[in-house]
């Protein structure tokens, strides 16, 4: 560790919640927040729609062409839990954060109008919001459930552990979006997910040696005993055992050298911590920055728009 005060403890939650218990939810959030704070921790990432749940492997009666009624309530059922801004729900996460005086990245289903967006919170460790991602394609049967959020929903946020940007998911398989993170130059890339798959792994290593970055990759770790509602509303095509792993895991956490530094782990719940040193990053800039002396602007440029559109509510 350097002797300079670029030491951090940084956290990333691999757990699951009820999409449809959002009081279980919120109390869940701030025990996780306790055990990262009991180690130190200075940033905690959470996984992809921790809050608001991800309900994997329903179909929400769709078939192409038609909806069912049954398809609806259940939407209904999952729009009641998601989080607006300023909500008293939103106020619980805040508090939370302050709480335990940790700056937080968390995933949220959010409800804005009456569109739900699969996003993630920044929070400073006051508990003061530091800004909203929304995912920018959800992906597959995903869009059946989320909108899409847009240019001026991709903050680049400045906080007490170091600057942190937010992908979710297989948004960390769109170039662009990558490379205008890397331009931002961030000390940490978080990544809150649900994708378990072995192959995520060398994903995130990817994208921290080519960003010459901390990144932290949070995955949920959900099984269907966790989900209260009972099997005729959510009729996971896994199954229904109390036991059935839904999604399993497979968090990490890669250092600027692409060097898995925490985990992964699968098949249960766990809070993966590690001691880093941000001065890591410019020792690895040394031979390599994408948005430096490794570009080449005279023959590549990134054109990106930052501004809200017009069909997207502005509050």
């Amino acid at each position: 560790m350097s002797s300079t005060s670029t030491g951090r403890i940084v956290s990333v939650v691999q757990a699951g919640s009820d999409p449809f218990n959002m009081p279980a939810t919120l109390g869940k959030f701030a025990e996780l927040l306790s055990e990262a704070k009991a180690a130190k921790s200075d940033l905690a990432v959470f996984p992809e729609a921790f809050v608001g749940g991800y309900p994997k492997g329903v179909d929400f009666g769709v078939r192409v062409g038609s909806r069912n009624d049954a398809g609806r309530e259940l939407f209904r059922l999952y729009s009641d839990n998601a989080v607006e801004l300023g909500s008293p729900e939103f106020e619980a996460l805040s508090e939370a954060v302050a709480a335990n005086d940790i700056a937080v990245v968390v995933g949220v289903i959010e409800r804005k109008g009456a569109t739900l967006y699969c996003s993630t919170f920044g929070f400073e460790r006051d508990g003061s919001l530091l800004g909203v991602h929304r995912k920018l394609v959800p992906t597959a049967m995903e869009r059946l459930i989320w909108g899409q959020g847009d240019g001026s929903d991709l903050p680049v946020m400045d906080s007490s552990a170091g600057r942190l940007v937010s992908a979710i998911c297989w948004e960390n398989y769109m170039p662009l979006l990558r490379s205008y993170y890397y331009d931002a130059q961030p000390d940490f890339y978080c990544v809150s997910t649900v994708d378990d798959r072995p192959v995520w792994v060398p994903t995130m290593q990817t994208i921290a040696l080519e960003g010459r970055s901390f990144v932290l990759s949070a995955c949920q770790y959900l099984e269907r005993a966790l989900i209260g509602l009972g099997a005729e509303q959510f009729d996971a095509v896994q199954g229904n055992d109390p036991d059935t792993v839904l999604i399993n895991g497979g968090s990490c956490i890669i250092a600027p050298s692409g060097e898995v530094v925490a985990g992964p782990v699968f098949g249960e719940e766990t809070l993966l911590t590690a001691e880093i040193d941000l001065d890591d990053r410019t020792r690895g800039k040394f031979d390599m920055d994408v948005a430096g002396h490794y570009a080449r602007p005279d023959v590549f440029e990134l054109s990106v728009s930052v501004e809200r559109q017009r069909n997207v509510r502005k509050d």
